[in-house]
């Protein structure tokens, strides 16, 4: 059973810069596709960015192309999520998952319990 536990979320004012982590146990995060999903407040869970099984390519949400940047370090087991000028439409709950396969999806094998980011205006 993969555990995967979230860090690194906070209260930033925009345009500040925070990189979250995600940190497994119970598994080898290479075996997986991996991503972060965000949920706003009232809103549905969605797709942020993706990092592929095998590590070398990624997908990001529109929203957030060019200011967010996933990556991986399998020798620490982590995934990474540097999310550069931040905006308050940013302010979610950030969620890691792992999924069986080649990209991650919304269906993902496991989730944690997510790290909160605030961007105050």
């Amino acid at each position: 059973q993969v555990q995967l536990v979230e860090s690194g979320g906070g209260l930033v004012q925009a345009g500040d810069s925070l990189r979250l982590s995600c940190a497994a146990s119970g598994g080898t995060l290479s075996s997986y596709a991996m991503g972060w999903f965000r949920q706003a407040p009232g809103k549905e869970r969605r797709f942020v960015a993706g990092i592929r099984w095998g590590g070398s390519r990624t997908d990001y949400a529109d929203s957030v192309k060019g200011r967010f940047t996933i990556s991986r370090d399998n020798r620490k087991n982590t995934v990474y999520l540097q999310m550069n000028s931040l905006k308050p439409e940013d302010t979610a709950v950030y969620h890691c998952a792992a999924s069986d396969g080649v990209v991650v999806t919304p269906t993902a094998n496991y989730w944690g319990q997510g790290t909160q980011v605030t961007v105050s205006s």
